[in-house]
């Protein structure tokens, strides 16, 4: 019998450990990715984005630069142009013939307006006005001509350029900052990796709340292999406790829910050229129970406090002390059995344990933002002309609510052991 006490403790303390090291790295991976998903919603947050001066400033100055520098005529731009100039030629014709034949008082003037008349015909200036401006045109369309124009062009626009700012300078170094903190150079380079190392840490992440549950599974069959052996209960049940304690701190320091809205792209047509916006985040936030009951407190309002401390008593004090009781009244003596406290908590606080509860409050908290956030995005969902744009919402359970809920599911089967186990003695 002592062997076969020795061997099933040993055995438990095993699987306990796998399953406590499953659980800090599902605690620890699941912050890493909140880091991870905290720095690609400030990177590709929409005010340092799509509202951002700085990134429309860069969008048009690269596109009109690029225009600049490919700069040419077709031949109808070219005759409409050469008609303007005519017009233009005409026209100072016009305003110096009206000019010299103005009335002159001083003796120069008059001398003036007599060789005007005396050497200019207005009729002949006005003919060679065609030959004028094809001269002009075959000069402005030479090489060097528009390789100077460009030249004057690009001044002017990269003065604009350094006029034009908005007030997230800061920011952008704190975009900088996240860049370099990735050992990446731009953007898209930048997304890229995120992606990666996220797509490889909920892999991660899933594999080992999978190896938890396995754990608890195993440790479910050995109570049904063990039923019709009551010498055994007792470590069986002690071990039993610890497995629920390590689903329980899991669960309240892992994330929970995530909601994520964002613009995943935005393409239109700017003089010629596609812009596009990728990614686009426009809300991000990422809560663990514990979380959500700190965020509460330190709000110093009193009704925010007083709700964060009923979560903390109602979904993490009294669960803990329930099954804490538990453990206490199978293993203490006849003292420890009649103890009230002790007693009312193994056996009557489930009512007021809120774990379950507070299940239920998360599930459907993430079904009405979920359904919120998409009929919210359906409206930014836009196809007409040159202009498209595509919105999505990324919010999610996290692996933090699946423990949980294993959390309370285990509590729920130990509270009908000990009931079973206490009838039985």
């Amino acid at each position: 019998m002592s062997n076969q006490r020795t061997a099933l403790i040993s055995g438990l303390l095993l699987l306990l450990i796998l399953v406590g090291y499953c659980g800090y790295q599902v605690h620890d991976l699941s912050i890493r990715q909140k880091t991870i998903k905290q720095d690609y919603s400030i990177a590709n947050s929409i005010s340092y984005g799509l509202l951002s001066v700085n990134k429309w400033r860069d969008l048009v100055v690269g596109t009109v630069r690029s225009k600049i520098t490919n700069f040419t005529l077709t031949k109808a731009e070219q005759d409409s142009l050469e008609k303007e100039v005519e017009g233009v030629l005409n026209a100072l014709i016009t305003k110096g013939d009206s000019l010299m034949n103005a009335p002159q008082k001083s003796v120069g003037g008059k001398l003036r307006k007599l060789a005007f008349h005396a050497f200019i015909n207005e009729d002949k200036l006005r003919q060679s006005v065609p030959a004028f401006s094809q001269k002009i045109m075959a000069q402005l369309m030479k090489p060097s001509s528009k390789r100077k124009l460009a030249y004057v062009a690009k001044n002017e626009l990269e003065d604009l350029d350094q006029a034009t700012y908005d007030s997230a300078q800061q920011a952008q170094q704190s975009v900088d900052s996240i860049y370099k903190k990735y050992q990446v150079d731009n953007e898209d380079a930048f997304d890229k990796k995120t992606d990666t190392a996220l797509s490889l840490l909920r892999q991660q992440m899933y594999g080992y709340v999978a190896a938890i549950f396995g754990g608890v599974i195993i440790l479910l069959l050995i109570w049904f292999l063990l039923r019709h052996k009551p010498e055994l209960f007792v470590p069986l049940y002690s071990m039993s406790i610890l497995f629920a304690l390590i689903l329980l701190l899991t669960g309240l320091t892992s994330t929970m829910i995530e909601i994520d809205a964002r613009i995943e792209s935005l393409d239109f047509h700017l003089i010629g050229r596609t812009i596009s916006f990728k990614n686009q985040v426009l809300f991000f936030q990422s809560k663990s129970i514990v979380d959500v009951v700190a965020l509460l407190i330190k709000t110093g309002k009193y009704d925010s406090i007083l709700v964060g401390i009923l979560i903390l008593c109602f979904s993490i004090f009294f669960p803990v002390t329930k099954i804490l009781s538990t453990g206490v009244y199978l293993l203490g003596g006849k003292k420890w059995k009649e103890n009230k406290f002790i007693y009312y908590f193994a056996f009557h606080s489930g009512k007021w344990s809120m774990a379950d509860v507070m299940v239920v409050a998360i599930f459907m908290a993430y079904i009405g933002f979920n359904g919120i956030l998409n009929n919210q995005m359906a409206n930014l969902d836009l196809h007409s002309g040159g202009f498209t744009s595509i919105a999505t919402n990324h919010t999610s359970l996290q692996p933090g609510y699946i423990v949980f809920v294993g959390f309370v599911l285990l509590g729920l089967v130990l509270s009908q052991i000990l009931k079973w186990i206490t009838k039985s003695s």
